[in-house]
């Protein structure tokens, strides 16, 4: 169990390479009762509570027969696959099983043997400006990897949030092998906090895309913005044929800062999101829908917004990454300090989430399925609002149920 340090957090900001004038904006941020990567405040009381309903996400099904998962679950941590690694964020499984990390804050990517956990540096992203919130964030293969060894990541600019792909060269020394970035999408809003950051290829081989709204909530309702919405791409950076909105990326909107993005066995989307004082959230994502923020957050009852399928309060979660496995969605805490699980049948929560690992491992960043009932888990501890111990930061690699 980690020591009780770890759970005091949320108001805490220890960034590097930020000016004295950004820091005070921050701890502004932070007295208004912002939810954001860290938590915030949270009214008195108050457990965890579930919403029926929820939407799809419009995806074609497969015909692949759902699981029925069990009221309660179980997590086995099986292995620490590597650790010592700073501000990590996005993984990206490989072909060959090894794992893709970025690193937020030094802007670079590493390969991690899940063998030996041994790291291996690609390579720097240029371009990249760490900044509160902001860096380099998520990663995700090509869906024609095979092929093209190109990796995609979404990162914050000196001027807004981008996302590029890199062709990865196996051939050349460490540290030289990614190739020049070509910018394939370009003009998300960024800020000192709420810069999303997740992005990941639907079942479809479409790139979709999990944005903040920068701290200007209004953006969140604007249809002709890119902040507080989920995207949907074509691997070269158009907006993918389908999309609810006639020439638009937008796929969702009335976000506030999406950081987790999976599909279940029926390719419905889900997603998480912070909230502000009150609920976190996790949804279904359907095409052209309208979430609510600013005008509500956590569930409405109001016929104009979609409501969450979960909702908690933020101390209990501040959700970053989310994962599919086992009839259930896989949920990473960052302030929460705990792995939730919530069960699905259709797109709504079958039972109450369950917590796993609560305050075991500190701050939970990303989660992503490894097939067969196993999950990677990436901790968030070195990402200035932890409280890091020897070995920090680390994948974890676990069993559920």
């Amino acid at each position: 169990m980690r020591s009780s340090s770890r759970r005091v957090e949320g108001t805490k900001i220890v960034q590097r390479r930020v000016g004295t004038a950004v820091l005070a904006a921050a701890a502004l941020l932070l007295t208004a009762g912002c939810s954001s990567d860290g938590g915030g405040g949270s009214p008195p009381g108050g457990a965890s509570s579930t919403a029926s309903g929820g939407t799809t996400s419009g995806a074609p099904s497969t015909g692949t027969a759902e699981e029925t998962p069990p009221a309660k679950g179980s997590v086995k941590v099986v292995r620490t696959v590597a650790e010592g690694l700073d501000s990590p964020w996005g993984l990206a499984p490989l072909p060959d099983g090894d794992l893709l990390v970025s690193s937020r804050d030094e802007g670079t990517i590493l390969r991690v043997d899940v063998e030996t956990g041994r790291k291996t540096e690609l390579g720097e992203v240029p371009g990249v400006s760490p900044e509160g919130e902001g860096g380099l964030l998520g990663i995700a293969l090509s869906p024609d990897y095979a092929s093209d060894h190109m990796v995609y990541a979404y990162f914050t600019s000196a001027s807004d949030n981008r996302i590029v792909r890199m062709l990865y060269d196996t051939d050349k020394p460490s540290g030289e092998q990614l190739g020049a970035p070509d910018t394939v999408f370009k003009g998300i809003p960024k800020g000192f906090i709420h810069n999303g950051g997740r992005i990941a290829f639907g079942p479809d081989g479409m790139l979709h895309v999990g944005t903040g709204e920068s701290g200007n909530t209004g953006l969140s309702q604007d249809k002709d913005s890119l902040g507080g919405k989920i995207l949907r791409l074509t691997p070269e950076g158009e907006p993918a044929p389908g999309n609810p909105f006639p020439d638009s990326p937008v796929y969702s909107f009335g976000h506030r800062n999406v950081q987790g993005l999976a599909w279940d066995a029926k390719q419905r989307l889900f997603a998480s999101e912070f909230g502000q004082d009150t609920w976190d959230e996790l949804n279904a994502i359907s095409p052209g829908g309208n979430y609510g923020w600013p005008d509500a957050e956590g569930r409405s009852g109001e016929g104009d917004f979609i409501d969450p399928i979960a909702q908690w309060r933020t101390s209990e979660a501040s959700p970053s990454g989310i994962a599919y496995a086992k009839g259930s969605v896989w949920m990473a805490g960052l302030r929460g300090e705990r792995l939730w699980r919530v069960p699905l049948k259709g797109t709504a929560a079958s039972a109450d989430p369950q917590a796993f690992l609560e305050g075991e491992y500190g701050r939970l960043r990303t989660v992503v399925s490894a097939g067969g009932g196993k999950l990677w888990l990436v901790t968030s501890e070195t990402d200035g609002r932890g409280s890091p111990e020897k070995g920090d930061d680390r994948i974890l690699e676990l069993e559920v149920s």
